[in-house]
């Protein structure tokens, strides 16, 4: 029996693709095609109440985000930010308490979405990445590996943030800037569904994309392989 290859959509490029279109084009490695036992098995899913509400609500807001969506020929027109959509999808949804995890780094902007959900009806439970304030010596790291060596350093603490957000009772959790792998942490910890408001990039402002948009001129070295220059250069000055 041949094996199935594996599913790399990020690299189809099909014009008028089977998932968008019946009867569409697929390529070989195509999971519509391939896949259609696992692909039954997670649309059964929906037909539990709580999550198939959940995923119509969520196609709601979708197409809510859209103006003028009666006009043919049809040209997207989008209305509402992140921010509003998140508000108006805990509306649909019935929630009335919401969390916000963030990281301390982005206190002024976890404060003004405080407001903003204030300002919504909502009630509010917030905590940031440092509760407990444990040193990052109890996750083993050393003074090379602190961001502040020679100094007390509190390890971000996600495991502790999902645990606070779950004991308040939290129905729908907003993520605010939590670094990569401590975003992780939480999503495995956290009881409630967690929408990510803003996905840290510390070079960026907070905009990851900016990188895709750029790795043919800034982010060149993105895609090609060896050491990362600024890592390359820190340890030539060890030497």
């Amino acid at each position: 029996m041949s094996q199935r290859p594996a599913p790399t959509c990020a690299l189809c490029g099909v014009k008028n693709p089977i998932c968008r279109v019946p009867g569409g084009n697929a390529p070989e490695f195509c999971p519509t095609n391939n896949l259609s036992e696992t692909l039954d098995l997670a649309t059964a899913e929906y037909d539990q109440p709580e999550v198939g509400q959940f995923a119509k609500m969520a196609s709601v807001q979708e197409s809510e985000c859209y103006a003028n969506r009666h006009i043919r020929p049809y040209v997207m027109h989008p209305t509402k930010t992140r921010v509003q959509e998140t508000c108006e999808f805990a509306h649909k949804m019935g929630y009335k308490k919401i969390g916000i995890v963030f990281c301390s780094g982005l206190r002024n902007e976890a404060r003004t979405l405080n407001s903003i959900l204030e300002a919504q009806d909502f009630e509010v439970v917030s905590v940031c990445c440092k509760a407990g304030a444990k040193p990052k010596e109890t996750l083993g790291l050393t003074e090379e590996e602190k961001v502040r060596i020679g100094q007390f350093e509190s390890m971000c603490n996600p495991i502790a943030q999902a645990y606070v957000l779950n004991e308040s009772g939290a129905e729908f959790n907003v993520l605010v800037g939590l670094c990569v792998g401590h975003d992780s942490l939480f999503f495995k910890y956290a009881k409630a569904p967690t929408t990510v408001l803003v996905a840290k990039d510390r070079v960026t402002g907070h905009n990851p994309a900016a990188a895709l948009y750029t790795t043919s001129t800034y982010y060149a070295r993105l895609v090609r392989p060896g050491i990362d220059p600024i890592k390359e250069s820190q340890t030539e000055s060890t030497r």
